[in-house]
């Protein structure tokens, strides 16, 4: 393949240096080398290009910004106060949770580049002049399909160049519609030939369970991508398909709620990366909470709103042993477990470690999901903070601005007594397929919705349900699922994204979608800014 040296701007794909609301310098460093020509023979090593796109997606989901905070950050689940100066980075993060956000919000840019940029060099390795092999195909088009469905859900339009494009002509761009159904190609083309695997290693590389999930969550969306009132039952049956697909492969619930966020692979997981967890680990703790692992503490930003808090049950105010929480909601420990054998403190049937020789499992004064309340040490003494007073965080927060260091609920899910890069961070996992088919149900498949999400209550220790409402679906999902990318994607298609909570009055329509960024508006005159922008 023959490359020129000449840097041009592919999909938009262009940064911005951004000094100013009206400064739409482009910055030639941030584009992308590609074909200046249009001549283009094939991918010179296709396993090497693959293998590199895997790379790519797992730093771009290790980050806390970008995708993460796009689809977490903007919603009722997730916000970043401010702590004097820490985590301003001039209004950034809350501007996200405030929806005030602009086209020229890095974080738009930067997933707008990221996701238009794999999806332009999947494409060159399904062109048949690369000579891909069915299976490498197949998983550069589940790869491609993984993207698109990005820009569609976050952007609503999708821009396309092929390969032997050259500078001279500007990508052609899919309404959302036509993104749609391109997805649903690709996906349908990609499954004889994607690998069919159980639980296990096999997960961490494109495969039909994944496949089969990406299409139940197209098809559960159809109606929100499509623009029509209601979802067709029709569609919804096509949820339940692939769901049932998914469970015939040997894909399922589990027991034990946060041995899934370990290193342990199990029959929940159906598509993973082996990217580092540390962002979401350390995002949310406080400076004085550290492990073996990372001396340095965290970096106390990332908390949730005591609204979502609210949706578990147990005590309202604490979550100790004991407080009458399900399993989800986690617990704050008194103290320390203290090495004694082979002692499981995730739940993942893996033996832990002391590995600083202190005789405590190594972390297991951090709590699991929702942290509230006086944080306790090894020995069960209260944790301090910075000013020397005890660290105790509150349920409430005086706003997104004026927040001291224990202001606000924080949130783990991936722990650190398993150490911040092992490699199993969830992209798809059974639980968010299982409510899926319950959805599906509820709107309008055959089955019974209610039975399908008390099966996963009376799993993760929750009372039973006697009817399954929408208000009760979206509510569920968020137990099960918070921080892992779709309370976005939920809240629109529950219609609550653009309702108000704490510390966002905005209720404008058009931010379910997001800005095409500035630099692609100028790069591409073939995209139109979304309304609103």
């Amino acid at each position: 393949m023959k490359y020129s040296n000449l840097k041009f701007l592919i999909l938009g794909a262009l940064a911005l240096n951004i000094s100013s609301c009206t400064d739409l310098e482009i910055e030639e460093t941030d584009s992308l080398i590609v074909n200046q020509t249009g001549e283009f023979t094939g991918v010179e090593n296709v396993d090497a290009t693959l293998d590199g796109i895997y790379d790519t997606y797992r730093g771009q989901i290790a980050t806390q910004e970008n995708l993460y905070a796009l689809n977490e950050v903007s919603t009722d689940e997730l916000l970043v106060p401010t702590r004097g100066t820490d985590w301003g980075d001039n209004g950034l993060w809350r501007s996200l949770h405030q929806h005030t956000w602009s086209s020229i919000h890095p974080f738009v840019r930067n997933v707008w580049n990221d996701q238009n940029s794999n999806i332009f060099r999947t494409t060159e390795v399904i062109d048949e002049r690369s000579n891909p092999s069915p299976q490498q195909a197949a998983e550069a088009r589940f790869l491609r399909a993984y993207s698109m469905f990005w820009i569609m859900d976050l952007y609503g339009q999708v821009p396309f160049r092929a390969p032997d494009e050259g500078i001279e002509i500007d990508p052609i761009v899919y309404t959302r519609q036509e993104a749609f159904e391109f997805i649903l190609d690709d996906l349908t083309t990609a499954m004889d030939d994607l690998p069919t695997i159980g639980p296990g290693e096999g997960t961490m590389r494109a495969n039909k369970a994944a496949a089969h999930f990406l299409l139940a969550k197209l098809y559960l969306n159809k109606h929100i991508y499509l623009g029509t009132d209601s979802a067709a039952p029709a569609d919804m049956e096509m949820v339940v398909e692939n769901v049932e697909a998914i469970e015939d492969m040997g894909f399922g619930l589990v027991e034990g709620y946060f041995g899934i966020f370990s290193p342990k692979l199990d029959n929940e997981t159906i598509f993973h990366t082996n990217a580092d967890w540390g962002n979401k680990i350390w995002n949310t703790l406080h400076y004085n909470q550290n492990s073996p692992g990372n001396t340095g503490g965290g970096w106390n930003g990332f908390t949730t709103l005591s609204e979502f808090y609210d949706l578990f049950e147990g005590d309202p105010n604490t979550n100790f042993p004991g407080d009458g929480q399900e399993e989800r909601r986690g617990f704050v420990p008194l103290a320390g477990t203290p090495m004694s054998g082979d002692i499981d403190f995730d739940g993942d049937g893996i033996p832990e470690e002391d590995t600083d020789s202190d005789g405590f499992v190594d972390a297991s004064d951090i709590g699991f999901g929702f942290l509230i309340d006086n944080q306790y040490n090894l020995q069960g003494e209260t944790k301090k903070n910075r000013q020397g007073g005890d660290l105790s965080y509150t349920k409430e927060l005086p706003g997104l601005l004026g927040n001291n260091e224990d202001t606000g609920i924080r949130v783990i899910k991936y722990h650190p007594t398993n150490g911040a890069f092992t490699g199993h961070h969830i992209l798809f996992r059974f639980s968010d397929a299982h409510l899926m088919k319950a959805e599906a149900i509820m709107r309008g498949a055959a089955g019974d919705a209610t039975s399908l999400v008390n099966q996963l209550r009376e799993l993760r220790k929750a009372s039973p349900l006697s009817s399954v409402t929408e208000q009760d679906m979206i509510a569920e999902r968020g137990r099960e699922l918070y921080g892992e990318y779709w309370r976005r994607n939920d809240q629109i298609r529950f219609g609550t994204f653009t309702n108000t909570w704490s510390f966002k009055d905005s209720t404008e329509e058009f931010r379910v979608l997001y800005p095409i960024p500035a630099s692609a508006i100028i790069s591409n005159p073939n995209l139109t800014q979304n309304e609103g922008y």
